[in-house]
């Protein structure tokens, strides 16, 4: 009887084809298991990252629901307090420190019936003196509707020129004793290039209508009467920035001293002994002793609500996903793997 040479001793031999093929099917089931394993993480991870990101919006529409129902409250001055109108930056039209926002936050300090008093919280080099004009007429006509409501002015790190212009219209003024306070004079300034093109052989072409419409052109040369004319309105302009300053503060002005309005600026110490300030505080100080209502309100021009809202969701998701790293409980840099 012919052997059989698949069968060795009482066990028949296994063909090595069928271990090929087992073993193919076995890689390929643990690489089909290894990748659903993936997927998985793949989807519980993208499900932490969805939910964080409702974590977060509800948490940014909470803040901004709660900073702005308190904003309500305050604006509708339900307590005692001390209205905060800030004046910062340089005042012009066009930047955060123009005429019409700061009028509109002195008339909401002075209307809301919480308000013991208003503070003009300064921090200005100046600006435009027409701008400033506008805010020190506003003021004073505020104070005379609101009589029983008087108005601080507290300088910051500076307040000078238009700032200080505006502040001569406050019941009294404050400062820091490194404060930087007065600058009051005016100053117009350019540059001449009529002598750069002529070096580059460059023909300048003004056709006016109008003997002086080109006057003070920095390609031209400058002439005696364009001086004498700018000169007049600086001086104009000079004097009733003076004359504002002696209005608002009177016989507080240290008397004889015509340097005070040479343009100069002073510390907050000398600017005391000057009278341009009466005293050395700073805004919880006024708030406190001369106003009599510690509690501080700031009035400012509301932003857009939609970008109020934008903000303070972003602040809110950016909080939740930070929270959310440090526990561990969310790695964006694993989402991919």
């Amino acid at each position: 009887m012919a052997e059989n040479p698949w069968i060795e001793g009482d066990e028949p031999m296994k063909d090595p084809r069928q271990n090929e093929e087992t073993h193919r099917l076995w890689s390929v089931l643990e690489r089909t298991l290894a990748q659903s394993m993936i997927e998985q993480r793949r989807a519980r991870r993208w499900g932490i990252f969805f939910k964080t990101i409702t974590f977060g919006y509800i948490i940014g529409l909470s803040v901004f629901l709660i900073n702005h129902s308190e904003l309500s409250v305050d604006a509708m001055g339900s307590h005692t307090h001390t209205a905060v109108v800030p004046i910062d930056g340089v005042i012009a039209p066009g930047e955060s420190a123009n005429a019409y926002d700061i009028q509109q936050n002195l008339e909401a300090a002075f209307e809301a019936p919480g308000s013991k008093g208003v503070m003009l919280e300064i921090n200005s080099p100046g600006g435009s003196p027409v701008q400033s004009e506008y805010v020190y007429r506003a003021i004073l006509d505020l104070k005379a509707q609101y009589p029983g409501k008087p108005v601080h002015a507290v300088i910051g790190d500076i307040g000078a020129s238009g700032a200080y212009y505006i502040a001569a219209a406050a019941d009294t003024i404050h400062a820091a004793p490194a404060s930087i306070v007065g600058s009051i004079g005016v100053v117009s300034s350019g540059f001449g290039f009529n002598g750069l093109l002529e070096k580059l052989g460059v023909d300048r072409r003004v056709i006016t209508a109008g003997e002086n419409k080109a006057m003070l052109d920095p390609f031209m040369p400058e002439s005696e009467s364009d001086k004498q004319h700018l000169q007049s309105l600086l001086d104009a302009t000079h004097q009733q920035f003076i004359a504002r300053v002696r209005e608002g503060r009177g016989e507080r002005l240290m008397p004889g001293e015509e340097n005070v309005f040479d343009g100069r600026v002073w510390s907050g110490e000398q600017a005391l002994v000057l009278g341009l300030v009466d005293s050395l505080a700073g805004p919880l100080e006024v708030a406190r002793e001369w106003i009599g209502a510690e509690k501080r309100v700031y009035y400012v021009q509301d932003e857009p609500l939609l970008n109020q809202f934008s903000r303070e969701f972003g602040f809110g998701v950016g909080t939740a996903l930070t929270w959310l790293g440090r526990q561990g409980i969310l790695n964006p840099w694993s989402l991919s793997h």
